[in-house]
């Protein structure tokens, strides 16, 4: 099969479409994580945690085109009867593992913005550079789980998947920057993006619960849809935009009151 084949390039953009979709959560997180180091090295930060991130992404696809076997059969398994049973595989292991620490991070900084006495507070316990990168760099490879097994299920051509990932993290380290930039400039968004980052944690623990057929107290955990991930994030996007909104009219509202009785 040629690669520049009409079948290839449209694959090609399918996928390409599918690292956009699937990459929103994990740039959230780049953008949140990048804060923590100083200001001057963070569009720095995000270009090379993107960077090291797509080419490991690639030897990532490299293992799991060779080893898919392994990745997807039973490492261990538990059983207890009416506690919790399951069989966990190694991509199962690897996303609730993921899942937990982003539950852990998203918690962690809501609690943080719940105790602040003052605005200064806002800024998130510094991190070192090298330290950030990693865990940049590690969480990359969490999300591109699904991207990269999405992919196999497309096709069956390694360039195809390579050239996806690589304009992927192109179209990331463009927006990372616009991300960011945004989230400083409207701090109250920050508070939906954590909450966001927080149920891409239980999408992920989901997602891990269901690759491992997992059962607590006997009920089956199932997957949390994309369909319905992206519309819950829809509407508390709306509804912070509409309170944001209010908000400011009844300020304005009070303000003119109080010119009025001034007057």
């Amino acid at each position: 099969m040629e690669i520049f084949s009409v079948e290839n390039l449209f694959t090609l953009l399918m996928l390409v479409l599918l690292q956009a979709v699937l990459g929103f959560d994990n740039l959230l997180y780049i953008s949140l994580e990048s804060q923590r180091v100083e200001a001057s090295r963070q569009s720095s930060l995000r270009k090379w945690g993107i960077g090291l991130a797509v080419v490991l992404r690639i030897v990532l696809l490299f293992v799991l085109i060779s080893l898919i076997d392994s990745v997807q059969g039973e490492l261990f398994s538990l059983n207890w009867p009416g506690v919790i049973e399951g069989a966990f595989s190694f991509h199962a292991v690897i996303v609730l593992i993921g899942g937990v620490f982003l539950l852990y991070t998203a918690t962690k900084e809501i609690s943080h913005m719940m105790v602040l006495e003052d605005e200064e507070q806002v800024d998130r316990k510094p991190r070192s550079y090298f330290v950030s990168l990693v865990w940049i760099v590690a969480m990359n490879a969490v999300f591109s789980f699904d991207s990269i097994l999405s992919a196999m299920a497309l096709t069956d051509v390694f360039v195809v998947m390579a050239t996806a990932i690589v304009i992927g993290g192109i179209l990331m380290i463009w927006l990372a920057d616009h991300v960011t930039e945004f989230l400083k400039k409207n701090r109250m968004y920050e508070v939906v993006g954590l909450f966001i980052l927080f149920l891409v944690a239980v999408m992920l623990l989901s997602e891990g619960g269901h690759l491992a057929h997992l059962k607590l107290f006997g009920y089956e955990v199932t997957v949390m849809s994309k369909a319905t991930f992206y519309f819950v994030i829809v509407i508390m996007i709306t509804i912070d935009v509409v309170q944001s909104r209010y908000q400011k009219k009844i300020q304005s509202m009070r303000a003119a009151a109080a010119e009025r009785l001034k007057q």
